[in-house]
């Protein structure tokens, strides 16, 4: 027998796949309380059990988002033998795929959070932890806080460049993920 809160459980999860499917093919604009309740084979007013506005949902489906890039780079500290060159890169460039492929997802986790915003905020927290793990193998403890927000600020500068189409390898003769391989050299020469 399903239990109540089976069902509440799998009806959030429902309506989180299809905030993010809509987010993904029509940005934040195409995600209503309502067509994602139609989308997720629910009633038009079940959202507004699980989240008070639209807001509240977006923010949900961004500390998703966090979670899955965090548990991606605790995949990479997992595996010690690797340089941590390597894991830093692929790091960085995880985080670039998902500003180029899911361009909309990507800006709602870099904005406000709405709703519950501290399961927000202790997904990104954990996201950026592990990542500092990586650095602080590179640079030691004492630098990773600084060269960790700088290789940070430049992904995001990188990634914002190749969404809006002014990182073209015409002009430019390079990639975004050889950027972040410049980044990651950069920094180990300083460390």
């Amino acid at each position: 027998m399903v239990t109540r809160a089976e069902t509440a459980a799998a009806t959030r999860r429902a309506l989180l796949d299809a905030a993010a499917e809509l987010l993904d093919q029509g940005g934040p604009e195409a995600v209503t309380l309502r067509e994602v309740g139609a989308r997720a084979g629910v009633s038009r007013g079940a959202p507004y059990g699980h989240f008070a506005d639209k807001e509240s949902l977006l923010t949900a489906v961004a500390a998703e988002a966090w979670l899955r890039i965090g548990d991606q780079i605790a995949a990479l500290n997992g595996d010690p033998a690797a340089p941590a060159t390597s894991r830093l890169h692929a790091a960085l460039t995880g985080l670039i795929a998902v500003g180029r492929g899911q361009p909309h997802l990507y800006q709602q986790m870099f904005r406000p959070p709405a709703g519950d915003i501290q399961a927000a905020l202790n997904a990104a927290q954990r996201s950026q932890d592990e990542f500092l793990t990586i650095v602080a193998d590179l640079v030691g403890p004492g630098e990773a806080r600084r060269y960790g927000a700088l290789l940070l600020a430049g992904a995001h500068g990188i990634t914002d460049m190749a969404v809006s189409g002014h990182l073209s390898t015409e002009k430019w003769q390079t990639t975004p993920e050889e950027l972040a391989e410049t980044l990651v050299a950069l920094v180990a020469s300083r460390a």
